[in-house]
C-alpha cells in the first residue's frame, strides 16, 4: 500500500473494552493502516481508557442494551454528539470511516455532524422485526450522506438494501492469516476433539445446540472430547450435561491468540452452531486458516463464507441430530477431513488484512475525489436532519 498518505478517523460504535467481531475489525484495521504509515484515530465508547491504544479516543462510557439476540454497549445523546464534534474538529481528518452507522451510536452521530468523505461499514445481518434498521425513514437522509458503503457479506448487504433501500459493495472482515497458519499441534487438544470458541453464554452462538448433539457423536466416537473457549461462567453448562458426559467437556476459559492459533491447528472438527445473528463470522475465517476442518450451521453468513459447503462442512441450523450426522462422517472420514481443511486453509488468505485492506483502500480512493476533507455540519442542521426538520 504505496498511496498517499491519509488521515484517517475510524468510529467503532460498540464498547471498546468488550470482544466483538466489529471491534477487532476496527481494531486491526487501524493498526494494519497505522503501520502503512496514515494518521489513524479510532473514536469509540471506553471504560478504562489506560488500557486504551493511544490511536483510540474515548467518547465516553457505553450502556449496555438488548441488540439482535445479544447485549450491545453503545453511547448515544447530546453529550456524545458534543465529543464526536470535538473530535471531528481536532482530527482535521481526509476521511471518516464510521462503522455500523445505521444504529443509535456515535457512528451515527458522526454522520450526523460531519460533512465530507464518509464511508460506512455495515456489519449487522437481522431480521426486519428485530433490527433498529425499523426506524430507517429517520435514518435515510443520514445515510444517504455516505459517500461510499460497505458490507462485510452478502448478508449484511441484504440487510442493509431491506431496511434501507440503499447498496453496498461487499468486502470481507479481515483477518491476520499467517497468525492462524502458523499455529502449532498441542497433543492435550488434539484427537478427536471439537472446538468451540466464543461467549457461549449467549444462546445465538448455539451451544446448547453442541450439548444436544453430543450424546448421538459419542455413540459413534466413544473418545470423543469438546473443547470450549472463550468468556462466560462454566458452571451452569456443565450442570445441563448428561452427568455421563461430563468428562468430556474442558472448559479452557480465555485464551490468547497464540494458544487460539494453536487450538484451531489442533482440534480434529472446529464448530460454529450459531443459530442466527451473524454477518460474517470472523472466527470462522480464523479457523479455517489456521487449518481446521470447519462444521457450522448453514445460516445466510456462514453458508455464504463457507462457499456453499466447499470450504467447510455445513448442518441444518439449530438441529442437533444433523450436527451429529455429519461431525460423525468427518470424525471417522480422516481423509475427507483433511481434505476440506485443506481447501479451507487455502480460501482463507483471501481474508488476509494485506487482501481486504487493499480493497477498503479503493474504496477511501474512491470517496476522496473531489474532497478537500472533513468538516463540520451545522449543529443545528445536523440535529433538524434527526428531527426530519431538513429546510425548516
Amino acid at each position: 500500500m504505496n498511496q498517499k498518505k491519509l488521515r484517517i478517523g475510524l468510529v467503532c460504535p460498540y464498547g471498546w473494552d468488550t470482544p466483538g467481531g466489529v471491534q477487532s475489525h476496527v481494531r486491526d484495521l487501524a493498526e494494519y493502516l497505522i503501520a502503512k504509515g496514515h494518521y489513524v484515530s479510532v473514536l469509540a465508547p471506553v471504560v478504562d481508557e489506560e488500557k486504551a491504544p493511544e490511536y483510540v479516543t474515548s467518547a465516553g462510557k457505553p450502556i449496555a442494551i438488548p441488540y439482535n439476540g445479544a447485549v450491545a454497549r453503545l453511547l448515544f445523546g447530546p453529550i456524545a454528539f458534543a465529543r464526536v464534534r470535538q473530535w471531528i474538529t481536532n482530527g482535521k481528518f481526509d476521511l471518516l470511516h464510521l462503522h455500523e452507522p445505521a444504529i443509535p451510536s456515535i457512528s451515527l452521530l458522526a454522520c450526523w455532524a460531519a460533512e465530507g468523505p464518509m464511508v460506512g461499514t455495515f456489519h449487522a445481518a437481522a431480521k426486519r422485526q428485530k433490527a433498529i434498521f425499523a426506524i430507517g425513514p429517520i435514518l435515510e437522509p443520514v445515510i444517504e450522506k455516505l459517500t461510499a458503503r460497505i458490507a462485510v457479506s452478502e448478508a449484511a448487504r441484504s440487510t442493509l438494501t431491506e431496511h434501507l433501500e440503499t447498496d453496498a459493495v461487499v468486502i470481507p472482515n479481515g483477518i491476520y492469516a499467517d497468525r492462524y497458519r502458523d499455529g502449532e499441534v498441542v497433543e492435550k487438544w488434539s484427537g478427536n476433539t471439537i472446538g468451540f470458541i466464543g461467549r457461549y453464554e449467549e444462546p445465538r452462538k448455539g451451544l446448547p445446540v453442541l450439548l444436544e448433539a453430543l450424546p448421538i457423536i459419542a455413540r459413534f466416537a466413544p473418545d470423543v472430547r469438546v473443547l470450549v473457549a472463550g468468556p462466560g461462567e462454566s458452571k451452569e453448562v456443565i450442570e445441563s450435561i448428561d452427568p455421563q458426559l461430563r468428562s468430556r467437556f474442558e472448559f479452557l476459559g480465555r485464551i490468547s491468540e497464540k494458544e487460539k492459533a494453536d487450538f484451531l491447528s489442533s482440534v480434529a472438527i472446529y464448530v460454529a452452531p450459531n443459530t442466527g445473528g451473524e454477518s460474517f463470522g470472523i472466527i470462522l475465517a480464523e479457523a479455517l486458516a489456521g487449518g481446521a476442518a470447519v462444521l457450522a450451521s448453514d445460516i445466510p453468513a456462514f453458508d455464504s463464507l463457507l462457499g456453499h459447503g466447499e470450504y467447510g462442512a455445513l448442518f441444518k441450523s439449530e438441529d442437533p441430530q444433523d450436527l451429529a450426522r455429519v461431525a460423525i462422517d468427518l470424525l471417522r472420514d480422516g481423509d475427507k477431513r483433511r481434505a476440506l481443511a485443506k481447501r479451507g486453509k487455502e480460501y482463507a488468505q483471501r481474508f488476509d488484512w494485506d487482501v481486504v485492506a487493499e480493497d477498503i483502500y479503493s474504496i477511501y480512493e474512491m470517496a476522496l475525489v473531489g474532497s478537500s476533507g472533513v468538516t463540520l455540519s451545522s449543529e443545528n442542521r445536523a440535529w433538524n436532519r434527526f428531527l426530519g426538520r431538513e429546510g425548516s
